[in-house]
C-alpha cells in the first residue's frame, strides 16, 4: 500500500513538473526577441513534450502513446524547427521579433490568461482525476499564450512560433486523457507539420514579391 502510494506521488510530481516546463517555455517565448532563439523554444516545448507524451504511455501502459511521443519527437522537436531555421537563413529574415505588445505587458497579460484558464477548469472537472484536471489547465494555459504569442508579434515566423506552440497544448491536453486513441494524438502532429508546410510555401510566395517576408507590404 505505501510503496504504491508512494509511486502514484512520484509519478503525479513528475508529471507536473513535465508540465510545468511546458508552460515556462510558453512565458520564455514571450520574453525571446531573438527569432533563433524562438525557434530553439519551440523545439525545446516539443522535447519536453515528447517526454511528457512517453511517460503517459508509461503510466497508462499505452504503445499508442509511446509512438506519440516519438512522432512529437521527430517532427515538432528536430523537422520543424530545422526547416524554420533554414528558412530563416535562405530567406534572410532579420532576426529582431517585431511585436505589437511590449515584452513585459506580453508577460502580465500571459500571467492573467493562466489564471483565466485554471478558474474555467479546475471547478469545471471536480469530478475528474487531480492528475487529469491540473494537466488540462496547464494545457489550455500553453494554448492561450501559444495565441498570445500570435496577436502580439508581428514577425510572420513568430506567429509560426505561437502556432506551434498552440498543437503542442493541444496534445498536451489530449494525452492527459486516459485511452487516447493513437489517431487523435497523431492528427494533431500532421495538423501541425501540415501548418508548418503551408507557412513555409507562404514565405517562399512572399519573399518572390516582397523584401521583407517578416513584413506587410505597405
Amino acid at each position: 500500500m505505501g510503496p504504491s502510494l508512494g509511486f502514484d506521488a512520484v509519478s503525479h510530481h513528475l508529471a507536473d513538473l513535465l508540465d510545468g516546463a511546458m508552460l515556462v517555455l510558453s512565458f520564455a517565448l514571450l520574453f525571446q526577441r531573438r527569432l533563433t532563439a524562438v525557434i530553439n523554444i519551440v523545439a525545446m516545448q516539443a522535447w519536453v513534450l515528447a517526454t511528457a507524451t512517453g511517460w503517459q504511455g508509461w503510466l497508462q501502459r499505452s504503445p499508442e502513446l509511446d509512438v506519440t511521443g516519438l512522432i512529437v519527437l521527430g517532427a515538432a522537436g528536430v523537422a520543424i524547427p530545422i526547416a524554420l531555421h533554414r528558412m530563416v537563413r535562405r530567406l534572410q529574415i532579420h532576426q529582431a521579433v517585431e511585436t505589437a505588445l511590449g515584452i513585459f505587458p506580453s508577460m502580465a497579460v500571459g500571467v492573467a490568461l493562466v489564471a483565466l484558464a485554471v478558474l474555467v477548469v479546475l471547478p469545471t472537472a471536480t469530478d475528474g482525476h487531480l492528475l487529469t484536471r491540473e494537466d488540462l489547465a496547464l494545457a489550455l494555459s500553453v494554448v492561450l499564450l501559444g495565441q498570445l504569442m500570435m496577436i502580439t508579434r508581428r514577425t510572420a515566423l513568430a506567429q509560426v512560433a505561437g502556432f506551434l506552440s498552440i498543437g503542442n497544448g493541444l496534445l498536451l491536453a489530449a494525452v492527459s486523457v486516459r485511452g487516447m486513441p493513437l489517431v487523435m494524438a497523431s492528427s494533431i502532429v500532421v495538423l501541425m507539420l501540415g501548418g508548418a508546410l503551408v507557412s513555409g510555401v507562404f514565405f517562399c510566395r512572399i519573399r518572390e514579391r516582397f523584401d521583407r517576408p517578416d513584413e506587410a507590404p505597405r
